[in-house]
């Protein structure tokens, strides 16, 4: 048996211009964990949001959509 644990990989988006007002996030545990970690990209080490796919789909969703 393997025992596997997942880490996450943590990435901004493209479109951030560095102006220090990011968040990160890791998709790479929606499958394992059913889950899309968020964290405040100037706070590395601070709290981690979990938000199931649907929800972080729907925020990314509205973003793209112009809803603030």
């Amino acid at each position: 048996m393997t025992t596997r644990t997942d880490s996450p990989r943590w990435f901004t988006s493209s479109y951030s211009n560095n102006g220090g007002n990011c968040i990160e996030v890791a998709t790479n545990l929606i499958a394992s964990r059913g889950v899309v970690p968020v964290r405040d990209s100037k706070n590395p080490g601070g709290p981690v949001l979990d938000f199931a796919p649907g929800a972080f789909a729907a925020f990314v969703a509205g973003v793209k959509g112009g809803l603030r």
